[in-house]
């Protein structure tokens, strides 16, 4: 055996992450708002895109409209990233706002889609109203609780009595609750625990009441205060909370005195306190959820469209690119207006792929899950994103990106793309599959209904076994759970209360 050194010629194939292939994935994965912002990013970076048509250039790329009943066969996206050569792609500028990619869809001209499919029930597809202003201008800052309680405290308080109340206002949490110790605060200033004491005193009787409480038991009694109705039997209430939480009638009406009447009074009093006072005030700006696809029915079949109002329109600058290409430039010049040239073409190219690529897998989605958009959420069907990505020829990799921070909108309402993938739970009768939500919709069906007759459990398994569901006594209690629902001692408890 020769160990003398030697040169070899293998060929060997592999896939180069590049840049552009990872911005094309990247884009796969962001919502429609999102991609807006990203392209906001590119525009400032290069000189050759821009988000307008000029006068008398022919609109190209492929529609974005799309039937469930005929499909396009677009290339996929794993065939873009296997096979994405920046420098060899062609320029495709992509105009959405041409007749031919519309067809009279929700975001055509404002008008709305077949049952009215828009936001506000007047003009489809996230449009904004002619004064230029979205929904979401309409929504104003809210005042935090912080900045309340010190504008307040600004008025009945000065001097070193103001500053401790700015502390113990900085101390309160979102719910309105005070989170530090007294005494921490009395050392931190230097000065008495009394003085900080009496502060909070006047801070614990600013708006809203029963903010700075240092405990749900101090809060209701701060309301209950307001409302002068912490008299001694009301104070014995709020002492044993564990109590009414439990349900305990008999004890409580032993430690507060009090005949059933009165007890299912004070109650109903305390019922109507506000358990975190804080959450009245926020101090972030409402976002609204905007839809990505549209899915309306058309005839006997369903149309699929991107949001168009929410997808910006991306296009290369030719003419600008001829003025700077035809002056003097040196070397570094030109190979900077090649990568930007480059660049464009291929963020154009991957914007159109995406588009193809969501109305794709959004079209086989209503595919599988037809019965629901039809019947509601009682026809749900178990689908995996494997199911989906073996029916469109894509890697399930690429289905999960598709649909992650993605909404829908159908005359059913609201929903994001991962909705439809649900876990399949037996057919008692040996039929097909049922998904986990239709599941989770008949069990809070069935306690929506059960009247005082609180239903077990056990009770529970037996009636779905009637509707046909094959299910264990614990998966009944698990997504009894998910959906917020209490056992049916607890839901007992409350209806005692409540009674």
């Amino acid at each position: 055996m020769s160990l003398a050194p030697r040169l070899d010629l293998r060929q060997s194939q592999s896939l180069v992450m590049t840049p552009q292939l990872q911005q094309a994935i990247k884009l796969l994965a962001l919502s429609n708002l999102e991609v807006e912002g990203f392209i906001a990013e590119e525009l400032e970076k290069n000189p050759l895109l821009d988000t307008g048509r000029e006068e008398g250039e022919a609109p190209e790329g492929p529609m974005v409209e799309a039937n469930v009943a005929e499909a396009g066969e677009a290339a996929t996206a794993d065939q873009l990233i296997a096979g994405g050569d920046a420098a060899a792609d062609q320029p495709l500028d992509v105009d959405y706002d041409a007749e031919t990619f519309i067809h009279d869809g929700p975001t055509d001209g404002g008008r709305g889609m077949d049952g009215g499919l828009g936001l506000d029930g007047a003009a489809a597809g996230g449009g904004v109203p002619e004064d230029g202003q979205g929904f979401e201008a309409t929504l104003a800052e809210d005042l935090s609780l912080q900045d309340h309680l010190l504008a307040q405290a600004g008025q009945v308080l000065a001097g070193v009595d103001l500053l401790i109340a700015g502390h113990l206002i900085d101390l309160i949490d979102e719910a309105g609750y005070l989170t530090g110790e007294i005494a921490d605060v009395a050392a931190r200033l230097g000065v008495a625990v009394a003085q900080v004491e009496r502060v909070l005193t006047v801070v614990q009787g600013l708006e809203p009441t029963g903010v700075a409480a240092r405990g749900l038991a101090e809060c209701l009694a701060l309301q209950a205060r307001e409302a002068d109705r912490y008299d001694p039997c009301m104070a014995a209430l709020i002492a044993n909370l564990d109590l009414v939480a439990r349900g305990a009638l008999g004890q409580l009406r032993k430690i507060c005195g009090v005949d059933d009447e009165d007890l299912a009074d004070m109650i109903r009093e305390l019922r109507g306190y506000d358990p975190k006072p804080g959450l009245r005030f926020g101090g972030g700006r409402i976002e609204a959820v905007s839809p990505d696809i549209f899915v309306a029915r058309r005839g006997g079949g369903w149309a699929i469209e991107l949001n168009s109002a929410t997808l910006p329109r991306v296009l290369i600058n030719r003419s600008y690119y001829v003025e700077l290409s035809g002056g003097a430039q040196d070397k570094a010049s030109k190979a900077w207006l090649a990568e930007c040239m480059t660049s464009a073409n291929w963020l154009v190219k991957a914007l159109d792929q995406r588009a193809r690529t969501i109305v794709k897998v959004a079209t086989e989605l209503v595919k599988q899950q037809e019965a629901f958009f039809r019947h509601g959420v009682t026809q749900l069907r178990p689908l995996t994103l494997k199911t989906v990505a073996d029916a469109i020829g894509m890697h399930e990799s690429t289905v999960s990106r598709v649909t992650s921070n993605k909404y829908l909108s159908c005359e059913r309402g609201l929903f994001e793309l991962k909705y439809f993938f649900t876990s399949g739970i037996q057919s008692a009768d040996g039929g097909e599959a049922a998904s986990a939500e239709a599941v989770k919709d008949a069990i809070a069906k069935l306690i929506a209904a059960e009247g005082r007759a609180v239903l077990s459990d056990d009770a529970l398994v037996d009636h779905l076994k009637r509707q046909g569901f094959d299910i264990a006594r614990r998966t009944v209690a698990k997504y009894r759970e998910a959906i917020g629902l209490g056992s049916s001692v607890q839901r007992r408890r409350q209806k005692a209360l409540a009674g």
